[in-house]
């Protein structure tokens, strides 16, 4: 993405509720002659589409949303997060039953098939999208699900399932088609045995191991799925550390807690060559080491979803990854044509995307209050246990020599922590020394993703309500894992 860090990060205080705004989209008015068939064609609906169109809908815009797959959603809804985040936590609850610490037992429980935990992920992506698919039909939204490419930058061509063919303008297009997993050209994934994110989604057997390549984020929440099933897995790291854009701290935590479960980390490595055989596959690496598994689960790299919209036919270039340049505006170097979401690069994640989505239209109409995203952002990883951070790490804060100090609580001494009979995790709050400002939260353990919010609320207020004295001289539930930042702010303040 082509914004800089400051300007995708600019505080977005003054931030409206959807009523006002469609409330005050009321008082927008196009004032330009309505030649095109839709004033806004947003293709995909994946979060930044859906974002996009919403937003466009309740600002009185005329808006088709363009969809290539049979429903709406996106890859989060079918095959990313949903998917994934729903099967995680219903062997995660399956895996509790046979735990339940105060009874001071342990239940024997066999553990259902991958396949079964898929089941009941299909009920919750039914429910998303019959829940997404109806705020297009109140918003007056039309959506067409056919394959669309560019004409020029105003006309769309749209292909349906039988090959016929259809013209659309617009007056604004927003490109929202997401991401799909890379694949390099020396790995056969048409092959049984090699899977990607979205290809295991459709895996019928419990293997008895998984070698998984890649241990970026979705490769470690993986690893932490296949792990708490059972099975043997060797999570292959090209980097030297997992997961090296986190707190040190925090990745060291993970890489002591996956290596305790039993996960076999190996860092720094690169494949050589990959062997799929009809019983096995055989990574080869370049370090001379075989790797040999049931199946191989490819999670390195993601690319744009480009490839058949026909940019250059708009006058838009993109990278080797497909990742289409925008400026603060979210603009595409032609000016009547926006990108949100997975095909403008990083921070690549769903809640992002969605505000991206909307923030692009809000500009486009001069909306007030959506020029920009908030200035902190949450990032959740959904390993176990989690991970969640916002702000700078110590590392960070080091480089740019600002004067800050540590509190940190440790979940074992935490009554909730150990009524749930999780020990595991901490929380850190990295603030600054003299002025007290909150600078990061990091979190590592369970409900980490929650958790994350609280602190993210106060490091968004107003400078010198921003600071360690709220946790200080506030009365936090009791018990709760919420009390961590109580505890952590005690043990910062008496640090100084």
């Amino acid at each position: 993405m082509n914004l800089t860090e400051k300007e995708a990060n600019q505080k977005n205080s003054d931030r409206k509720p959807d009523s006002e705004v469609a409330t005050q989209s009321k008082q927008v008015v196009n004032s330009t002659q309505k030649s095109y068939d839709y004033d806004f064609i947003v293709i995909g609906t994946g979060p930044a589409g859906e974002g996009a169109s919403m937003m466009a809908s309740k600002s009185n815009q005329r808006v088709l949303a363009i969809e290539r797959f049979t429903d709406v959603g996106g890859g989060c809804t079918h095959w990313g997060t949903i998917p994934s985040k729903s099967v995680r936590q219903s062997i995660i609850a399956y895996l509790n039953l046979s735990k339940i610490p105060y009874l001071g037992r342990e239940f024997n429980l066999p553990i259902p098939k991958f396949n079964q935990f898929l089941n009941m992920a299909s009920t919750v992506i039914e429910s998303q999208v019959k829940m997404r698919r109806s705020f297009y039909t109140r918003n007056n939204v039309t959506i067409r699900y056919e394959e669309a490419s560019f004409v020029d930058n105003h006309k769309i061509a749209l292909v349906n399932a039988s090959g016929n063919k259809k013209y659309v303008t617009g007056e604004n297009i927003v490109i929202a088609s997401g991401s799909r997993p890379m694949h390099p050209s020396n790995i056969d994934f048409s092959h049984p045995r090699i899977l990607d994110s979205d290809k295991v989604l459709k895996l019928k057997e419990t293997p008895s191991a998984m070698a998984i390549y890649g241990a970026g984020v979705v490769g470690c929440e993986y690893a932490s799925i296949f792990n708490n099933l059972g099975l043997k897995v060797d999570l292959i790291n090209s980097r030297e550390h997992v997961l090296d854009f986190l707190d040190t701290e925090i990745s060291d935590a993970l890489n002591y807690h996956m290596r305790e479960q039993g996960i076999t980390i190996r860092n720094g490595e690169t494949f050589e060559s990959v062997e799929p055989h009809d019983d096995q596959v055989i990574i080869n690496l370049t370090s001379g080491k075989k790797i040999k598994a049931p199946y191989l689960l490819w999670t390195q790299g993601r690319v744009a979803n480009v490839k058949n919209l026909n940019l250059e036919a708009a006058g838009i270039t993109v990278n080797d990854k497909g990742i289409v340049p925008v400026n603060e505006l979210y603009q595409t170097c032609t000016p009547n044509i926006f990108a949100a979401g997975d095909v403008i690069g990083w921070p690549s994640l769903a809640g992002v995307a969605y505000d991206q989505g909307r923030s692009l239209v809000a500009t486009n109409l001069k909306i007030k209050g959506y020029y920009f995203l908030p200035h902190y952002i949450p990032t959740g990883i959904y390993t176990t246990p989690e991970i969640s951070f916002i702000g700078k790490t110590e590392r960070e804060l080091t480089q740019e020599k600002l004067p800050y100090e540590v509190g940190v609580a440790n979940f074992k001494n935490l009554a909730k922590a150990q009524i749930l009979g999780d020990n595991v995790g901490i929380l850190k709050i990295l603030f600054h020394r003299q002025t007290m400002e909150i600078l990061g939260v990091h979190c590592f353990g369970r409900q980490a993703s929650e958790i994350i919010h609280i602190g993210q609320a106060i490091m968004s207020q107003e400078k010198g309500a921003n600071t360690l004295a709220y946790f200080l001289s506030n009365t936090f539930n009791y018990p709760s894992m919420a009390e961590a930042y109580r505890l952590a702010a005690l043990n910062g303040i008496n640090r100084l």
